[in-house]
């Protein structure tokens, strides 16, 4: 058993059942001249993850353990993005419309695909989701389950969103979470604050929120 000092009060966690979950780390939301920042986003507030998320990912890689990455999109036909989401910001600028990089989150476009710093090595998951969850609509519960998977340690973006709705699903379905405050980011710095209170609230409800150093020191020992 690894344990880690992080708000509330110390997470503890064997290695051997916990996956590392990277969300949405796509050229889309945090490449200068993106669908992120076409919407008037600074998404310097986001690139600032990439460097201690891949340190991150190269300390649990080199311990042998699972990465999981996700990242949101829809099929080509947008039969799978409800109108609601569809409809949201200005025309021209939503989802399947043009962009900078393809097709705005589009399954197969480079935008929607994880920036280079990040990707994905042989053998690690990429899971596709059309929702802001990760477990919504995707074979992450199935996945977890046949690897005995007890607990999360939470990266990626955007914090109070994608971020947010994945650890609140994993933790209804019994999963304990570790939120890395370096590795998670948002647009807005008060969201980032605010979103991290939130799921250490009430002795953590929802999870736990601590540092990456602290994690890749206990896997490392």
């Amino acid at each position: 058993m690894s344990t880690v000092d992080a708000r509330p009060g110390p997470f503890t966690f064997d290695p051997n059942h916990t996956a590392l979950i990277v969300i949405d780390m796509q050229r889309d939301f945090l490449l200068p001249g993106g669908f992120g920042e076409s919407l008037g986003n600074d998404v310097s507030q986001l690139r600032r993850t990439i460097e201690p998320l891949a340190a991150l990912i190269g300390a649990w890689r080199a311990a042998g353990l699972p990465v999981i990455h996700t990242r949101e999109g829809h099929l080509p036909d947008l039969s799978d993005c409800p109108p609601a989401k569809l409809s949201r910001g200005a025309p021209s600028m939503r989802i399947g419309d043009p962009g900078a990089f393809g097709r705005i989150l589009i399954r197969g476009e480079y935008g929607h695909d994880i920036v280079d710093e990040l990707q994905p090595i042989a053998g690690e998951m990429v899971i596709d989701k059309p929702g802001k969850g990760a477990f919504y609509a995707t074979e992450l519960s199935d996945i977890l389950e046949k690897s005995e998977i007890s607990s999360l340690i939470v990266t990626g973006v955007t914090t109070e969103v994608c971020v947010h709705t994945t650890v609140r699903e994993a933790n209804d379905r019994g999963y304990e979470c570790l939120v890395l405050e370096d590795c998670v980011g948002s647009y807005f710095p008060e969201f980032q604050q605010v979103g991290l209170k939130m799921i250490a609230a009430q002795g953590g409800i929802f999870g736990w929120v601590a540092e990456s150093p602290s994690v890749i020191a206990a896997i490392s020992e």
